[in-house]
Order: C-alpha cells, then sequence, then structure tokens
C-alpha cells in the first residue's frame, strides 16, 4: 500500500491516478482546504475514486493524532508526500499556513514513517530552495542557505529534517525538487492557467519582471515518471560520503535529494508566446515589476536524477501547453 498526501492536488492527483493505473494500492490524504476553489480538487477525487484500489481519507497532516492513527492503522509500506502549503507570494501575506503545513505536517508524516516501518518517503521540495544563487544550472551538491521567500525556507527545512530521521532512525527518504510543473488539473494560482484565464476573457495578465524571467517549466507527465522511478529505489547510504568534504544531495545515512526539471528553460515572453498560439489569441501583457520572493531564472541539472533512475523528460512547451489548453477548454465547456 502507498500513501499519497495532497492526492486531491495537481501533483498528487497526477501522481496518484498513474500507481492506480499500474495496479497499486493507494490510500490518498488531503485537507480539501480553500487556497483555491476546492470544486478542482472534488472533479479530480471524482476520477480516482474510479479506481477500486483508492481509498480517500479527508484529514489534514498538520494534525499529529489524525496521522498517527492512519499510519498505524493502514501500515503503507511506502509514502509519496506532496500535501503542502504552496505558492511563494501567498507565504509573504499568510506565513502560518507555511510553518503549520510545511514544517509540522512534514514532521508528522516522519514520524508515521519511523514508527511504522515505511520503506521509502519520497517527498516534494522545491527549487525555489536555491535561493539567492545564481550559478546555473541549479546543482543538488550546491549550497542552498539563502533562501528568499518562507515557502523555501520551509522546503530546505523538509530536507533537514529528513537527513535527520534517516540519520537518527534509518527512515529512508528521497527529496525531489520541482521546476515549475505545468499541464492538465493544475492549480488556478499559477502562470499557465491565470495566463489562460485572462487571455481568454480579453483581461490584461500580469507578467512580473516585465516577463524578463527565465523558468525550466515541467509537464506534468515528465514529473510524475520522475516521480515513480524514484519511488520504486530506495534511498540507500552513499559508502563514500565524507564529512571532510560534504555533499548535500548525499549522506552517509539513506537520504537522497534530486532535481526534478525539464533541462530545456524558456523565457516567460515565449511562454506566453506558446499559449497564444494554442489559444488562437493574442494576450494584453501587463508588464509589472519584480515581485519580492521571485527569483529571475531556474534552471535545473538533472543529470543525477538520469543516472539513478534514466530520468529524461520529454514534453515540448508546445506540446505541453497544447495539451493544457485542451483540457482547460473541456474543463471549463470553452467553445
Amino acid at each position: 500500500m502507498i500513501f499519497v498526501t495532497g492526492a486531491a492536488g495537481f501533483i498528487g492527483f497526477h501522481v496518484s491516478k498513474r500507481l492506480l493505473e499500474r495496479g497499486e494500492d493507494v490510500v490518498g490524504v488531503d485537507n480539501l482546504n480553500d487556497y483555491y476553489d476546492p470544486a478542482l480538487k472534488h472533479a479530480r477525487l471524482d476520477i480516482l475514486r474510479k479506481f477500486e484500489r483508492f481509498e480517500f481519507v479527508h484529514a489534514d497532516v498538520a494534525h499529529q493524532a489524525e496521522m498517527a492513527e492512519l499510519f498505524a492503522s493502514r501500515k503503507p509500506q511506502r509514502v509519496v508526500h506532496l500535501a503542502a502549503q504552496a505558492g511563494v507570494r501567498y507565504s509573504l501575506t499568510n506565513p502560518h499556513a507555511y510553518t503549520e503545513s510545511n514544517i509540522t505536517g512534514f514532521l508528522n508524516i516522519l514520524e508515521g514513517c519511523r514508527h511504522n516501518g515505511v520503506e521509502h518517503l519520497v517527498y516534494a521540495s522545491s527549487s525555489s530552495v536555491y535561493g539567492a544563487n545564481t550559478k546555473q544550472p541549479f546543482s543538488e551538491h550546491d549550497n542552498i542557505d539563502h533562501p528568499v521567500s518562507l515557502y523555501a525556507a520551509t522546503k530546505k527545512a523538509n530536507e533537514l529534517m529528513a537527513h535527520t530521521y534517516a540519520h537518527l532512525f534509518g527512515v529512508a527518504s528521497t527529496g525531489l525538487r520541482f521546476f515549475t510543473v505545468y499541464g492538465p488539473w493544475g492549480r488556478p494560482d499559477m502562470a499557465l492557467f491565470r495566463f489562460t484565464r485572462g487571455i481568454l476573457a480579453g483581461e490584461p495578465i500580469p507578467v512580473f519582471n516585465e516577463g524578463k524571467m527565465i523558468r525550466d517549466f515541467t509537464y506534468i507527465d515528465d514529473i510524475v515518471e520522475g516521480v515513480i522511478r524514484v519511488l520504486d529505489q530506495r534511498a540507500e547510504p552513499d559508502p563514500a560520503w565524507s564529512g571532510a568534504d560534504p555533499d548535500p544531495a548525499r549522506s552517509y545515512a539513506p537520504y537522497r535529494v534530486f532535481n526534478i526539471g525539464n533541462n530545456r528553460p524558456v523565457l516567460l515572453l515565449d511562454y506566453i508566446a506558446a499559449l497564444e498560439e494554442a489559444l488562437g489569441k493574442k494576450a494584453q501583457l501587463d508588464l509589472l515589476p519584480m515581485q519580492p520572493g521571485d527569483v529571475v531564472s531556474t534552471r535545473a541539472d538533472v543529470s543525477e536524477l538520469e543516472k539513478a533512475v534514466g530520468f529524461h523528460p520529454s514534453i515540448t512547451i508546445g506540446d505541453g501547453i497544447a495539451r493544457f489548453v485542451t483540457w482547460y477548454k473541456d474543463y471549463f465547456q470553452v467553445p
């Protein structure tokens, strides 16, 4: 049995669906909060509930007793922890939501894994942990001591907490630093969703840093493929690791961290141009200054993930955006 937390969320839904399609028993956990329209979360769950091997549990990972009881009663072999308070900009005005979900919630997951013999924990980190780093592509072997948002700080904290539990209790864990995931069933607060809605409505779309930002946009199917491959390969100690020259991406304990991205960064204005082509309609751009907590550029070095599990992202921006637009028009019944 596999636990997937955040199963009604964007990535959690797709990961759960892929696991179910290959015959796994999946317990999906989600608190169905109203950070964005819960109707979209319920629609995702409706699809997952069509699988006999799927069980949904309405619970909050930040509730200690709930999580302890759930782990003790279900005894999962593996856990994919994707539940979190997402969004860099939201963390500027709602900081406590991040400590409750991303810190306390993650501690409860670690405790559940520790006390119930979970074989492997795979959890969501983020490219935002690279913060003020400027050397690109970002490598897991680089120092990440200068986050520029509370969201990023909580994700770095997750990695530190996971290492502590690997060291103290042998909880095998792999953290995945996601790079700008997009695709069908995405979150309404994400750029592609907001841009599509604005363009179709004929409204100006907000474009920060005047569109002069570069992102390693990664299509959801590529992300899911990477997550599943990592889940199937338990993190193991590295006997060559040395405290004299400590590598942040691995350890003497059963602990690994990987980037997971497209490795083909795209200028935001080019991303919008691909969306215009897919929609057959020009965008009105509201060019704005840089938003606090954002970074100008992200690019993933995914060579370690390729070596470890053969991860090769394959979906181009043009193809991925076209697939999203097809889904969006169908879901919202856009003519």
